[in-house]
């Protein structure tokens, strides 16, 4: 059967299954109170309805149900069982908030169950450092550092509107033709059926009003898992990408590239929080995202701003590769290149700030010019989504 239908058949199903399946769980939220509610330290000013996670797993789980009557699937079932547990996982945590503890228990559960099941493993730097493969001992904790760290990295973005939702639809579309190029179809059809059920969720997310529902950490926490296969997948020693490193394409800094400011920032963040003697799981506002909001700018302008210095570091990490750079080379450039645009930026704008400087003042103008809620395009699509409900 055409590689089209292994792309087309897996999207369509995925998009309008998602699409039906969202009204009914934002009645289901509402009738049972299951809602984020508002406080010091998050940005809402309602409570908002939080099983958007729920909905996006709906649309995966239908279209490759379907889609495995067509094609081999069975390689994603491993996969498919560990973002349920993560979906069941974080939606517990949404209604009864788990302990920090318990859910890394089973985060690092899960991804040992990923590891010995799937033979998914971070066992191979592929001539980084000149090196190759990697003992079991050094494997075997890296790669579940590798998983539950990535994981939370995606959940810890879920601050602003669009933002986590829009970040997984990029990466799912650059893993996803990253595959494609190597011929590795089930993860490409994993991204394609992850891209279309977070299009229709991205859409209430950011334009709806009376529709809009939060990803929750179950949403979070099942698209950490898919993150963290792709980047196995890339990094396994017996991986399907294998003729990259031959190419002089660094595997290492291209996933690094593409995880950038999650995993960056999230460093950052916990960093701090140990050095003034907190926990790191205590929750505050020093993500990259709240600099923007703080800087003016609206929740879609925050989503654009962060997604664009994502796509510049890949850029960058690109364009070392094309000048010919060494792998570790391409390694350095994408470590400074995202400390620029998470520590740099986030430390290097409060100075700015505190001196009224006129980049900050910039910085401010063009928060201000991406408020764009009640204009235009944005508007038409905020009664389109709203309408929706009433399907």
């Amino acid at each position: 059967m055409s590689v089209f239908y292994y792309i087309f058949i897996p999207f369509v199903v995925s998009l309008l299954a998602a699409i039906w399946i969202f009204p009914k769980i934002l009645r289901i939220a509402l009738l049972k109170n299951i809602v984020d509610n508002p406080d010091a330290r998050k940005l809402q000013r309602r409570p908002i309805p939080v099983l958007g996670g729920v909905a996006v797993m709906f649309g995966i789980l239908v279209s490759l149900s379907i889609s495995g009557l067509f094609f081999d699937c069975s390689s994603l079932f491993t996969i498919v069982l560990a973002m349920l547990i993560m979906l069941y996982l974080g939606t517990i945590d949404d209604i009864v908030e788990l302990s920090p503890r318990m859910r890394f228990m089973i985060e690092i559960l899960v991804a040992l169950m990923i590891m010995y099941t799937c033979g998914y493993s971070l066992n191979d730097l592929h001539h980084l450092w000149g090196v190759t493969s990697l003992p079991n001992y050094v494997s075997i904790p890296l790669s579940v550092v590798t998983i539950v760290g990535i994981t939370n990295a995606i959940n810890l973005i879920d601050g602003v509107d669009g933002y986590s939702s829009g970040y997984c639809i990029m990466t799912c579309c650059i893993f996803g033709l990253f595959f494609y190029l190597s011929g590795d179809m089930p993860m490409v059809m994993l991204a394609v059926v992850c891209v279309a059920s977070l299009i229709p969720f991205f859409f209430h997310n950011v334009f709806g009003r009376t529709t809009k529902m939060f990803i929750g950490d179950g949403g979070t926490l099942v698209m950490g898992v898919v993150m963290s296969t792709f980047v196995l997948n890339v990094l396994k020693s017996d991986t399907m990408c294998l003729h990259y490193s031959d190419w002089g394409i660094g595997l290492v800094p291209f996933t690094l590239s593409v995880l950038s400011i999650p995993v960056f920032d999230t460093v950052r963040v916990m960093s701090m929080r140990m050095l003034r003697g907190t926990s790191p799981f205590n929750p505050d506002k020093t993500h990259l995202h709240h600099l923007f909001i703080e800087m003016g700018f609206s929740h879609i302008g925050t989503t654009i701003s962060i997604l664009t210095l994502n796509c510049l570091v890949i850029l960058g990490w690109y364009v070392s590769y094309k000048l010919g750079c060494s792998i570790d080379c391409q390694l350095y450039i994408v470590i400074a290149l995202a400390m620029l645009v998470t520590v740099v930026l986030y430390y290097g704008m409060h100075y700015c700030a505190r001196h009224n400087w006129a980049v900050y003042r910039l910085m401010k103008w063009l928060g201000e010019a991406s408020h764009i809620e009640r204009k235009g395009v944005f508007l038409w699509l905020q009664r389109m989504m709203d309408d929706h409900e009433k399907v």
